[in-house]
């Protein structure tokens, strides 16, 4: 009889506790802010912020997170700055050369075309007149320069700093150059860049055997000298 009560007790305790469980709230919580941390929704309106305004500027002065400055102004004699100092701080690879092209395409071509030659689809509707052909006489374009337009727009192209960030709009910059030279039937970055590592190599080599001829002239002239004496 006891046996049957406690096992009677027992699965009333059960049940009544299973009764009251919720998986999304706790029957106890010891410590609410672990469990229900207070949320604020975007651009709401709380007590807490001044004004009631969720939704802040950042500090002045403050950088985001993965962004580098820009140190060249929206000017024409930042431009100017920027084709002669600003240097394209990837490496010049394949890949690079390769993100750079697809995203030239999606971005650049419909106005500059797919060979640079200013007759994107844009321009053959006539939306937009007098695109330039990236090989045109007297066009100084650089990496750096190709960067900053991209950075501020310039005439009646706007900015594309939003559309992409840093990395991507160096790549674009090379693709970029390889079009220019292409127009101008100049060797590709990756031409250049191979053509300078074999000079390289062959001037350190050069370099190498030079040094053994002559350790080897002096090895004789003391040789010469020795049988002399």
């Amino acid at each position: 009889m006891k046996k049957s009560l406690n096992i009677t007790i027992a699965l009333v305790a059960a049940f009544s506790l299973f009764s009251c469980f919720n998986d999304k709230k706790p029957n106890y919580q010891f410590m609410p802010n672990m469990y229900e941390p207070v949320g604020y929704e975007t651009y709401g309106e709380y007590d807490v912020f001044e004004n009631e305004q969720e939704a802040k500027l950042p500090a002045e002065g403050s950088i985001p997170r993965g962004w580098t400055p820009y140190e060249y102004d929206n000017t024409t004699e930042g431009l100017n700055l920027a084709k002669a100092e600003s240097k394209n701080p990837l490496e010049i690879t394949e890949d690079n050369i390769s993100e750079g092209e697809a995203l030239y395409t999606i971005y650049c071509a419909v106005c500059h075309g797919d060979k640079g030659d200013g007759q994107g689809i844009l321009a053959e509707r006539e939306k937009f007149l007098g695109i330039p052909s990236y090989a045109d006489p007297g066009r100084e374009i650089t990496m750096g320069g190709i960067y900053h337009v991209e950075m501020y727009g310039l005439n009646a192209m706007g900015s594309y700093a939003s559309q992409t960030n840093e990395k991507e709009r160096w790549q674009i910059a090379m693709h970029v150059m390889d079009l220019k030279a292409a127009l101008n039937g100049e060797p590709s970055l990756l031409e250049t860049v191979g053509a300078k590592a074999v000079d390289s190599s062959n001037t350190e080599t050069s370099q190498v055997e030079q040094n053994e001829t002559d350790t080897e002239g002096e090895d004789v002239s003391e040789a010469s000298e020795n049988e002399t004496n």
